[in-house]
């Protein structure tokens, strides 16, 4: 780890976290985990619907409170930590933007995929308007070739990204090929390269260190590993390996455990583990909030989740393309004679 040795975290069960909840938090939640996170000088806390801005509807999933409510009660309870939220353009839009930040938010996180960031120059630049530090995020980076991956992350570096992250969706990414995408980002940026990381292959820490290693300087984590699928890089965990190794983060490790263990396991519905479902998420390269959608059209199909996930797969289709969950499934079940239940 000799590269960098200051590893800046960003904490996004209260994003990301949100798929294996179904949306359900409540405003004591997130006022309870967001201060507990401060207190554990987290340096940012992300906060949004799992789909980021916007992304309550039926097609993605209604959130049980409003996230403009969820993002200021945050944002008031905090004195150390930033609020951050997550947009992706064509389900977020430049007025909520506008709006969270106005609530308290400090950093815009502005999603694409990995081969649209085409999309996010009017996003990003309307950020840094607004004062917010912005960062690009690239969605399912398991899918292109490196050469494309730096490509596009040089577009978002020249729209105004502070940082530009690799992000594994599907948690379908290899060390080694962790490895090849960070060196070869922070070797032709001039901006900070982050990594987010889903361990639905049991490699989200294993990819993470790899990405320290390489340079990556921003790294996301989820507290308990609640985030979608099987979860992200296990926050107090992560803190704790790199106080071991000397890296620097700035979080105190005893109080984010505290945090885990009496403000984040009450709220999971189930521990969060690798699941036969999201083992096949990583195999198949299928983006990690499409699980409970996907067990939700198996239900009402009779099928195995695995084969959806699967189909779902080799289609290549991506975030953003959640109808198409049922459409594959009644397809399915079309080829093999099953009726759909009513």
């Amino acid at each position: 780890m000799e590269k960098k040795r200051e590893i800046r975290i960003t904490e996004v069960a209260l994003r990301d976290g949100s798929h294996a909840i179904r949306h359900q938090f409540t405003v004591d939640q997130v006022t309870k985990i967001a201060r507990g996170l401060d207190e554990a000088k987290v340096p940012v806390i992300e906060v949004s619907h799992g789909d980021g801005l916007g992304g309550s509807s039926l097609q993605y999933g209604l959130s049980l409170t409003n996230e403009m409510e969820l993002i200021e009660v945050a944002a008031s309870v905090v004195n150390h930590s930033k609020i951050a939220v997550l947009l992706l353009p064509g389900i977020g839009t430049m007025p909520e933007l506008k709006q969270a930040a106005n609530l308290g938010a400090k950093m815009a996180r502005i999603a694409t995929h990995v081969t649209e960031a085409d999309v996010s120059p009017q996003h990003i630049a309307l950020a840094k308007e607004l004062g917010m530090e912005t960062v690009g995020f690239l969605m399912m980076s398991h899918m292109v070739p490196t050469t494309k991956l730096v490509e596009q992350a040089k577009l978002m570096e020249s729209y105004g990204a502070d940082c530009v992250y690799v992000v594994d969706s599907a948690g379908a990414l290899l060390p080694h090929e962790v490895r090849e995408r960070i060196r070869a980002l922070t070797n032709e940026l001039t901006v900070e390269v982050g990594f987010h990381a889903h361990n639905n292959l049991s490699l989200a820490m294993a990819n993470t260190l790899v990405a320290i290693e390489e340079g990556a300087t921003r790294i996301d984590g989820s507290i308990r590993c609640l985030g979608a699928g099987a979860g992200n890089t296990q926050t107090e965990v992560l803190v704790s390996v790199l106080d071991r190794m000397g890296v620097h983060t700035g979080v105190d490790h005893y109080k984010l455990m505290d945090v885990a263990e009496d403000l984040v396991a009450p709220v999971l519905e189930k521990p969060q583990e690798i699941t036969k479902d999201s083992l096949v998420l990583g195999y198949a390269g299928v983006y990690s909030s499409f699980l409970l959608h996907t067990r939700k059209a198996a239900e009402r199909f009779g099928l195995d989740p695995r084969d959806i996930l699967i189909e779902l797969g080799r289609q290549k289709i991506v975030g953003g393309q959640e109808d198409m969950i049922v459409d594959v499934a009644a397809d399915i079940a079309k080829q093999r004679n099953i009726t759909e239940k009513v």
